[in-house]
């Protein structure tokens, strides 16, 4: 396992490597995850790309850190760790809440970013009133207390089949991750508004966003490729809001055609 110290926070990642003429990617996982979410994409672009994994902070192994912390800081911890690992010109992966560390990302440091694949993510996602509701629950009963209701957002009802080992595991992940990391990501989403920046994107942009998202969806994720100049939209059949769990082949193939089409830029280091 790999770690670093990024702004006092200690940050849990993992780089794989590639041919030195390959883009690098990274991977920002979801609100309530750590970066194995990614696994069934990265083992399919093992060898043809560089990858960056991490679990952002309050997830996984990674510290929750000084609170509140907000989408801002995120991106700085994110910043500070490509700074570490002399990636630059790099294409940017988010999921979710990553999609909004990640358009933070380029606003801040725009020199670290060749392109931007946001996945099942907005501009603005949620309102005041839903995170508040949220927040009160997990104070008050845990995140246990609110899995049924968000794993109808993540999975379609075909994965969430009792007899599906991985939807139990899923459950299980969310339900470890550190609370007050979790409340905090929440109070990050609630407060964010990336409608300027999205205007503002000048890289080749990419929204992604599974048909049955409950928690970003369709309608939602068009109207932010709509505010980027030049994104491109698809939509992945059979899939709520995780499509690397859910439709990693899909989504694998989705990325592939998407990075063969981006102008010739840095390569990884």
């Amino acid at each position: 396992m790999q770690f670093a110290r990024i702004n006092d926070v200690t940050i849990h990642y993992q780089v794989i490597g590639a041919p030195a003429d390959r883009p690098v990617i990274v991977f920002i996982n979801s609100l309530g995850t750590d970066f194995r979410i990614w696994r069934d994409v990265v083992v399919r672009l093992a060898g043809d790309y560089a990858m960056v994994l991490y679990d952002k902070r309050g997830h996984g192994l990674s510290d929750v850190g000084q609170l509140p912390s907000s989408i801002e800081d995120h991106a700085t911890d994110l910043a500070g760790l490509l700074d570490l690992l002399s990636v630059k010109d790099a294409v940017i992966l988010g999921l979710s809440v990553g999609g909004l560390i990640a358009q933070s990302l380029y606003q801040r440091r725009p020199d670290l970013v060749r392109a931007l694949i946001l996945s099942d993510t907005a501009h603005k996602i949620g309102t005041a009133e839903s995170w508040n509701a949220r927040i009160a629950a997990v104070e008050k009963n845990g995140i246990a207390s609110i899995v049924d209701a968000i794993m109808e957002r993540w999975f379609t009802p075909a994965f969430r089949r009792p007899e599906n080992t991985a939807y139990s595991g899923y459950c299980n992940m969310l339900t470890r991750q550190p609370v007050g990391g979790y409340i905090a990501a929440c109070e990050a989403i609630r407060d964010a508004d990336l409608t300027q920046v999205a205007k503002s994107i000048a890289v080749p942009t990419l929204c992604i966003v599974g048909d049955q998202d409950g928690s970003t969806p369709p309608d939602l994720v068009l109207s932010t490729a709509r505010l980027i100049p030049g994104a491109r939209y698809e939509v992945i059949p059979d899939c709520a809001h995780i499509p690397c769990v859910e439709q990693p082949e899909a989504l694998t193939a989705i990325i592939r055609a998407f990075l063969t089409s981006l102008p010739p830029g840095e390569s990884s280091p």
